[in-house]
């Protein structure tokens, strides 16, 4: 759709995260990157930057890995967005012209700027604690696409362990 793999990767992994704070633990980028089939490495890499932003924290070692901080659930989709996205996401032109603005408007610009004022308001007011849902297992489905988890079973006893 509108965003990039980089803010989908973001998301599901900020909210595995948190759906997994309940068991006071750590968790690891290899696990996260399994439960939602994302490319563990490029995961990895998201999660860092979310650290180095203060949107998650982390610990290393064997036993550490990922974890929310304090301001994480209230963090709004914006944070995140302008850190994976860039801030000229809002700004570029959709057709690609390099001298598109209200004074210079490309065909489209009129109805992409209608929409981006939507898209920033809803990024701008929801946060991650209002994606979560109570329901972990199928919360966790939900965010996950399956690519390695062959059945209910297998991903209900992942998340339960």
């Amino acid at each position: 759709m509108v965003f990039s793999k980089s803010f989908g990767y973001a998301v599901r992994g900020v909210l595995y995260i948190a759906i997994m704070q309940n068991e006071k633990r750590f968790v690891q980028a290899e696990e996260i990157g399994e439960q939602l089939a994302v490319p563990r490495h490029f995961m990895s890499k998201i999660l860092k930057s979310l650290v180095k932003y203060g949107i998650i924290s982390s610990v290393k070692g064997p036993t550490g890995g990922f974890t929310i901080t304090d301001d994480t659930l209230r963090t709004p989709l914006m944070k995140i967005f302008q850190k994976t996205e860039g801030p000229e996401t809002f700004t570029s032109c959709v057709l690609r012209m390099k001298k598109c603005n209200s004074a210079n408007p490309c065909p489209m610009h009129t109805q992409m700027d209608e929409i981006r004022r939507k898209l920033d308001f809803v990024l701008m007011n929801t946060t991650i604690g209002d994606l979560l849902k109570e329901d972990k297992v199928g919360f966790i489905k939900s965010i996950a696409t399956y690519a390695g988890i062959n059945s209910n079973s297998e991903l209900n006893q992942t998340v339960e362990n």
